[in-house]
């Protein structure tokens, strides 16, 4: 049994392969994924899919990719293979691979705010606006002086707006419904089955992946954080990097192969 504590080491320790009992919720850029140049560039390795899918059987099913990603860029990446999942934020999501995307946020996101993110693309070549139903995405990785510029901006478009709010993620602001996050996304996994009643694990690399975090440890389960983030989150096991991540889910789909 893993218990998260804070060690004060600069990294945390690889874990051990996953338990029967746990129910594994996975972050996708940063954490299964590189980070690539933008959102479309990310390369999917092509052993991933294969070993998502025997880690979900071994799991009896109890496994779900938890993104910021709209859930049909999600399944655009890992075709053919479907897996529960929750997008934008826990904006939506689809607790079978069978089931129907259902809409968790109560509305879209204003039409104005696009319009207002595109004005901010246009003033320097690298800032990228990711366009969502229910979120909205603004990348500065090409341009990181800009970071707190464009922060201050989205934040002055959101005074006055109730049910909204700004989030900072990776080089990254996102706009998305107040009320949703992916811990909110967790909360409803666990009330589902084949989740029900196992110990929820979260393994994400960014901010964003915090809500998740804190959702796992209210339910009896723990983080496993990615990258910069297993330097600061107080946990004894996590992940150098998206590299590790795989060959840590390629172990345990191998064993249960």
């Amino acid at each position: 049994m893993i218990t998260p504590v804070s060690t004060g080491r600069a990294a945390p320790a690889m874990p051990p392969l996953p338990q029967s009992d746990w129910a594994l919720f996975l972050d996708i850029d940063g954490t299964l994924l590189d980070i690539a140049e933008t959102p479309e560039a990310v390369v999917v390795p092509a052993a991933l899919r294969d070993h998502l899918r025997l880690a979900a059987a071994a799991l009896d099913g109890a496994l779900a990719l938890v993104s910021g990603r709209a859930l049909d860029s999600v399944d655009r990446l890992f075709d053919p293979l479907r897996l529960p999942a929750a997008g934008q934020h826990g904006s939506e999501w689809r607790p079978t691979p069978q089931a129907m995307i259902r809409p968790v946020a109560v509305r879209p996101l204003p039409d104005d705010l696009h319009d207002i993110a595109a004005q901010l693309a246009a003033l320097h070549p690298g800032i990228l606006v990711e366009r969502k139903s229910h979120a909205l995405a603004v990348h500065y990785r090409h341009a990181p002086e800009l970071g707190p510029d464009l922060g201050a901006r989205l934040a002055a478009a959101l005074e006055g707006r109730d049910g909204l709010m700004l989030m900072p993620g990776r080089q990254v602001w996102e706009i998305k419904d107040a009320g949703q996050s992916k811990g909110t996304a967790v909360e409803l996994f666990l009330q589902q089955q084949p989740f029900v009643g196992r110990r929820p694990v979260f393994i994400g690399d960014d901010r964003t992946d915090e809500d998740g975090f804190r959702a796992v440890e209210r339910a009896g389960g723990f983080a496993l954080p990615v990258g910069p983030l297993s330097r600061s989150w107080p946990s004894r096991h996590g992940f150098a990097d998206a590299h590790a991540v795989r060959g840590w889910l390629a172990a345990f789909a191998e064993r249960a192969r």
